[in-house]
């Protein structure tokens, strides 16, 4: 697996997540989203992104992306997230 190929692949997919509204987001809970995504290569990859609160409900929003190959790489996906308040405004950045 290309680390760099595959970070700059999960951070053209979370980018689509970190568009929409707080409201769209919290619709969005509750289930894993994946999706198979290509890279210049032409490898395969297969990216996981989960939402959920990240305290209590009605609170901060956080969006956990994890993304892998399939192979060995699959035990220790590379991963990133953020985090987005109810007013819209991006928690740590």
């Amino acid at each position: 697996m290309d680390d760099r190929e595959s970070t700059q692949l999960l951070q053209a997919h979370l980018e689509g997540y970190r568009r929409r509204s707080y409201g769209d987001l919290a619709a969005l809970r509750g289930r894993t989203h994946v999706a198979e995504l290509r890279g210049a290569s032409g490898h395969a990859y297969q990216v996981e992104v989960e939402v959920r609160w990240d305290g209590a409900p009605g609170g901060p929003i956080r969006v956990l992306g994890a993304i892998d190959d399939g192979g060995l790489r699959s035990v220790k996906p590379i991963s990133q997230d953020f985090i987005l308040s109810p007013d819209g405004t991006f928690v740590g950045e």
